[in-house]
């Protein structure tokens, strides 16, 4: 089709993975416009342009007030992009999905989100260090819009934080998410089952989690970065028969793109 819908590549200061993940949307078929907040903040643009919104990977503000906090407070102590922010989540022909640092910043904004006020923080690795690796995910079943038809699939993905370790608020809000469907996606071992061990399970979350989505599917949010592995030649090993250059990740974008449809 000739039209693109608009989706905004949110970035902040210290936010390096924009132009992968414009890359990533643009392959799908949608028009990836660059927005900094700045530009919110300023009223040079404004989030009901668009009908998606990606919040990228990097270390906003340097992570120093915790990762995705303090991109996360310049929202939530701002009345008008508050507002504004909450309207684009509420709105049901929109979708939102946050990766890595991004991830961490949609988790501070679970106020605003609907159906996702059980959504976890996301800490310090038990590593004590920055995890930089190729790890293998499994996506399960899951009301994601983004994820839509990948259930069951075990694939390699990219990973680079050291603040992804899943922490809930109380011991009964994984039990909830997974009763909602809400658990979206969780390291795996070489055996295909679900890891809580170093270095297969990166960060040491809970059964290995590392996405999840609010409650109707419209926002998704992953530590691992599915931008940096949407063509097949960025994989490490691909079968022979992937004789085209679209990876298995290109499918999220492409589900995104179906959901505007």
């Amino acid at each position: 089709r000739s039209a693109r819908p608009r989706v905004a590549v949110l970035r902040e200061q210290g936010i390096n993975g924009q132009v992968e993940m414009a890359a990533a949307f643009d392959a799908a078929g949608f028009e990836a416009v660059d927005v900094p907040m700045t530009d919110l903040l300023a009223g040079r643009t404004a989030l009901d342009m668009f009908h998606g919104l990606v919040a990228c990977g990097g270390f906003s503000y340097g992570d120093v007030l915790g990762a995705g906090a303090g991109w996360a407070r310049s929202i939530l102590f701002n009345e008008a992009l508050r507002e504004q922010f909450t309207a684009f989540f509420s709105a049901p022909n929109t979708f939102s999905l946050g990766v890595c640092n991004g991830c961490q910043m949609l988790s501070h904004l679970k106020e605003l989100i609907p159906g996702s006020q059980h959504w976890p923080r996301f800490l310090r690795n038990r590593s004590e260090q920055f995890e930089a690796r190729v790890s293998t995910v499994e996506i399960t079943e899951s009301r994601s819009v983004l994820l839509s038809g990948m259930q069951g699939s075990r694939l390699p993905i990219a990973v680079a934080h050291g603040e992804g370790r899943v922490v809930f608020s109380d011991d009964n809000a994984l039990e909830t998410l997974r009763n909602s469907g809400q658990l979206t996606l969780r390291y795996v071992d070489n055996h295909g089952q679900p890891s809580t061990k170093y270095p297969t399970n990166p960060n040491g979350s809970p059964e290995g989690i590392t996405g999840l989505c609010s409650v109707d599917g419209r926002a998704t949010i992953m530590m691992p970065h599915p931008e940096r592995v949407f063509r097949s030649m960025q994989l490490s090993y691909r079968p022979e028969k992937w004789l085209d250059d679209e990876g298995p990740w290109l499918r999220l974008f492409q589900n995104a793109r179906a959901f505007v449809d």
